[in-house]
């Protein structure tokens, strides 16, 4: 007999306990190799209960992933004070946003970018990412207008600036990015580096 089968459904909201559920196993074993019926199980519904809003596993980690995208989103924007004294602060801030939100949600964010949130089929989670991204992009211009940055292809400063931030982040939730074989600080290191290519010269 199913451990669910005669359990009383008390969620009000049954797609959303599932998401809340599949990112806390997420959090949790910080892979997505669980299944539906895991997923259903955890969240005390019968098994096929999840099907009423995810066909499959793909729909659901993707959902997982927009989420993701949502609020990293989210962080960037509330790093990024009004009242910071530069543009280049502001992009520093950003940054270091983007890599903490890895660190704290760091199977979230290795889903957010792995071919299981396939971007190209999914319009929702390709308009979440693209927000995101946005972001940057509006920062790079508002550089620009300040003359913070150079006057290069903004398409160019944000693929170096996406390339750097991104590769700093997943290296340090693999632990690959140490103060004993780098330097001390090597993120804020590394950003300086990036910002001094960037800045604008005459």
């Amino acid at each position: 007999m199913s451990e669910t089968k005669d359990r009383p459904y008390h969620h009000g909201d049954l797609r959303r306990a599932l998401i809340d559920t599949a990112l806390a196993m997420l959090a949790a074993e910080q892979n997505w190799t669980f299944t539906l019926r895991e997923v259903a199980r955890r969240a005390g519904v019968s098994h096929a209960a999840p099907y009423k809003h995810f066909r499959d596993r793909e729909m659901l980690l993707r959902e997982l992933a927009r989420i993701g995208f949502i609020r990293l989103g989210e962080s960037l924007s509330g790093a990024m004070s009004p009242n910071m004294p530069s543009t280049r602060a502001q992009f520093m801030a950003a940054a270091q946003a983007c890599i903490g939100f890895a660190c704290q949600n760091p199977g979230l964010y290795r889903l957010m970018f792995s071919s299981d949130a396939d971007k190209t089929i999914d319009p929702p989670l390709h308009d979440a990412a693209m927000s995101t991204f946005g972001i940057l992009l509006g920062l790079l211009e508002r550089g620009q207008r300040d003359q913070s940055f150079r006057p290069v292809s903004v398409s160019a400063l944000a693929a170096a600036s996406w390339a750097q931030v991104h590769g700093l982040a997943m290296l340090t939730i693999s632990h690959q990015l140490l103060e004993e074989t780098v330097e001390p600080e090597p993120v804020l290191a590394a950003l300086d580096v990036l910002l001094d290519g960037m800045c604008y010269t005459d």
